[in-house]
C-alpha cells in the first residue's frame, strides 16, 4: 500500500498556474466545441439540414412532442447549469467566473459517458426567476445537472424544477457525494461485519451534500445519523435552525464529544480542523472516516491511522486511496436516465447507482486498469471503483436505466436490459 500511494503521487505532479491558464487558452479558448453529426457537403444536403426539409420534422414535433427524442439531439443533450454561488471551494464567484468548472463537467460528461451537453451560467440568484430562466430553456435538452448552486435556495430549486419539469433534473453538489458514499459505505459496513441499521453515524457539515448524503443513508437504513454545522451538534434545544437541517436533529447529545463516542463513521464535508483526532479517538475501533473536505481534508489519513489503525479511510483526493469522486456517478447516471427518456431521476434510481458502484468494487480490475492505478484488490484501500473503470457505464448505466423502467419514469417502451448492456459495452 505504501509503495503504491508513492508511486500514485509521483504520478500526480501539481498543477501550476501558468499550466492550468495555458491548458484553458490552448489551442482554442475553452474546453468545449460543438461539431455536427450529419455530412453536410451539397446542395440536396443543405436542403435536408436546414430549408426546406426541416419543416417535416418540426412539424412531426409539434403534432407529438415525444419525437423531439427521435429527430433531436435533445436524446443525448445535458444542462450543466449554475449561477455560480457556491464554486467549489471558491464560494460564490458569480455566474461568468464559474464557466471554466461548468466546461469541465461537460467535458467529464462526453468523455467518460458519451453524453452532449452545454454549459449554461445563469446571472441570477433569485429562486424564482432562477427555475423560470432553466424552466423556459429547458425544452432543448433530455436532462438537467444543476451544479455549484448555494444551500439552502439549492434544495428550493431543485425541488421546483424536479416537479415541474418533465425530464431528469439533478443537482450533482447533494446527490452525486451522496451516492458515491453510499456506495462506499455498504462495502465498508460489510468489512466491519456490521449491519447498516446499527451504525452510529456522524456528519460533519450541513450543506447540500451533507443534507443530501444524510436523507440517503437514512434511505439506506441508518437510524443513528448526528449532523453537525459550524455551532456543533444539531440537536433539539437550538432555535437556529432551518428545515432542513430540522429533519436531523438529534434527541441524544448536544456536544461533538458526544457525537463521536463510539461513533461507527463520521463523513466530513466541511473544512480543514471542524474535527480533531482528539474526536477520533472517541470512535469505535474499527472506525468509518471519509473527510471530504478538498483539497485540504478535515484530517488527512496519516492522522486518522496514527490514533485508528484499523480505520476505513475515504477522502475526495486523487492520491489516497478510496477517492470520493462524483465522476463515478453522473455521466452513468444520466446516461442511463436519457436512454430510457426518463422523466425524473427518483430515489430508487439513485440507490440502483450506488449499489452498483459497490457491486463493481468487488470485480477484480482489468489489466487495462491495472495498468494505470496498479494492482488493486477490493478491501479497506479498494471500497469504490476507480473512476477509470471503463465497466462503470454498463453497470451504472444499466441500473439506473433500468430502475427507471421498473419506477414507471421512463418513456420508452420494450426495454431489453441484456441488450442495452450489450450496447453499452460497446461504448468502452
Amino acid at each position: 500500500h505504501i509503495q503504491e500511494l508513492k508511486r500514485t503521487k509521483e504520478m500526480i505532479k501539481k498543477v501550476t498556474k501558468e499550466e492550468a491558464l495555458e491548458y484553458h487558452r490552448v489551442p482554442n479558448p475553452g474546453k468545449v466545441a460543438i461539431s455536427t453529426t450529419t455530412k453536410l457537403e451539397t446542395k440536396r444536403d443543405l436542403s435536408l439540414a436546414y430549408t426546406p426539409g426541416v419543416a417535416f420534422p418540426c412539424e412531426e414535433i409539434q403534432r407529438d412532442p415525444n419525437l423531439a427524442f427521435e429527430y433531436t439531439s435533445k436524446r443525448n443533450l445535458v444542462a450543466v447549469i449554475s449561477n455560480g454561488t457556491a464554486v467549489l471551494g471558491l464560494g460564490n464567484i458569480g455566474a461568468l467566473a464559474s464557466k471554466p468548472v461548468m466546461e469541465g463537467k461537460a467535458v467529464l460528461f462526453k468523455k467518460f459517458a458519451a453524453v452532449d451537453s452545454f454549459d449554461i451560467e445563469v446571472d441570477e440568484t433569485d429562486i424564482d426567476k432562477f427555475c423560470a430562466i432553466v424552466k423556459a430553456i429547458s425544452p432543448t435538452f433530455g436532462g438537467i445537472n444543476l451544479e455549484d448552486i448555494k444551500a439552502p435556495e439549492c434544495f428550493e430549486i431543485e425541488r421546483r424544477l424536479v416537479e415541474e419539469l418533465e425530464i431528469p433534473v439533478m443537482h450533482d453538489d447533494q446527490h452525486g457525494t451522496a451516492i458515491i458514499t453510499s456506495a462506499a459505505l455498504m462495502n465498508a459496513s460489510e468489512m466491519m461485519g456490521k449491519k447498516i441499521e446499527d451504525l452510529k453515524v456522524v456528519v460533519v457539515g450541513a450543506g447540500a451534500s451533507a443534507i443530501a448524503c444524510s436523507t440517503m443513508y437514512k434511505e439506506l437504513g441508518v437510524k443513528n445519523l448526528i449532523m453537525c454545522d459550524s455551532k456543533g451538534v444539531v440537536h433539539s434545544g437550538r432555535t437556529d435552525l432551518n428545515k432542513y437541517k430540522l429533519n436531523f436533529v438529534s434527541q441524544t447529545c448536544t456536544t461533538m464529544e458526544e457525537a463521536f463516542k463510539d461513533a461507527d463513521m463520521v463523513l466530513g464535508l466541511s473544512k480543514p480542523g471542524t474535527f480533531t483526532v482528539e474526536h477520533i479517538k472517541l470512535m469505535s475501533e474499527e472506525p468509518i472516516v471519509f473527510t471530504l473536505a478538498n483539497p485540504t481534508p478535515e484530517l488527512f489519513p496519516e492522522d486518522v491511522r496514527a490514533v485508528k489503525p484499523k480505520a476505513i479511510i475515504g477522502t475526495g483526493r486523487s492520491d489516497y486511496p478510496n477517492q470520493v469522486n462524483n465522476v463515478l456517478g453522473f455521466p452513468f447516471i444520466f446516461r442511463g436516465a436519457l436512454d430510457v427518456q426518463a422523466r425524473k431521476i427518483n430515489m430508487n434510481m439513485k440507490m440502483a447507482a450506488a449499489k452498483s458502484i459497490a457491486a463493481l468494487a468487488k470485480e477484480p480490475i482489468t489489466e487495462e486498469l491495472k495498468s494505470l492505478v496498479g494492482d488493486l484488490a477490493y478491501g479497506r484501500d479498494y471500497i469504490i471503483p476507480s473512476p477509470f473503470d471503463k465497466r462503470l457505464i454498463i453497470e451504472v448505466s444499466s441500473a439506473v436505466a433500468n430502475s427507471a423502467v421498473e419506477t414507471g419514469v421512463a418513456r420508452i417502451k420494450g426495454f431489453d436490459l441484456e441488450k442495452y448492456r450489450e450496447k453499452l459495452s460497446l461504448m468502452i
